[in-house]
């Protein structure tokens, strides 16, 4: 077992860079374990049957593998820049809309439109377009929200990044990406400046770093460097 938590990770998920925002702005320090999704190490599956990112084992055994969870546990650790100080009750319903499990949430219509040529053969009779373009609206009643929320302050909910910002800006982020021309003419000036605020910022730099992919007897790789 290793002295530090130990942390499966893949850069470019969102779920995965929740996570690694959590233990950065709390400074806690892991060993990094970068995969790809299509490899999973043995030791991942075993100890997370779920088998997806993240995972964060720590050194007392205790496993934490749902990316709300370890961003909570590392702030509740040590939160030096007070994001758990806004209203908990507006956080966790604006976070629940972001990747809740309904099929109103953001996140269901996000997989919709970034892997519409999975979820078309839900309805053969719907083209991969059409399910793209019809997700894509679906998903911007979500999107007017932030819209509104960002027209009272630069974050969503405060004059500085909270729990709510760190904990939905890598979804929002999927979804620009998705379909750039598209986000970039969109008429989202607010949400648009928000998220190029947060792709510009040191914390956004820091978690999206490249690290080489994880091999059982590598020497550990500390996140944060």
């Amino acid at each position: 077992m290793s002295d530090l938590p130990i942390l499966y990770s893949f850069r470019r998920c969102p779920y995965a860079m929740r996570a690694r925002i959590g233990l950065l702005e709390a400074n806690i320090k892991v060993e990094l374990r970068e995969i790809v999704l299509r490899d999973k190490p043995a030791h991942m599956c075993q100890i997370s049957p779920k088998a997806t990112v993240p995972v964060l084992l720590l050194p007392n055994g205790t496993l934490i593998d749902e990316s709300l969870d370890i961003l909570l546990w590392a702030l509740n650790q040590n939160d030096p820049n007070n994001l758990l100080a806004a209203d908990k009750n507006i956080t966790n319903k604006l976070i629940e809309q972001t990747d809740g499990t309904k099929s109103s949430h953001f996140k269901h219509h996000l997989d919709r439109y970034k892997y519409a040529s999975r979820h078309a053969v839900e309805n053969p009779r719907v083209s991969e377009q059409a399910t793209a373009l019809t997700a894509r609206k679906d998903s911007e009643t979500y999107i007017q929200t932030l819209e509104s929320l960002l027209a009272n302050n630069p974050f969503l909910l405060a004059d500085k990044p909270t729990l709510a910002d760190y904990a939905i800006a890598p979804f929002i982020r999927q979804f620009a990406n998705s379909g750039r021309e598209w986000w970039n003419a969109a008429p989202y000036p607010n949400t648009q400046k928000w998220l190029e605020a947060f792709i510009a910022s040191p914390t956004f730099q820091t978690i999206f770093q490249k690290f080489p992919l994880w091999k059982d007897g590598d020497p550990p790789i500390h996140f944060p460097t």
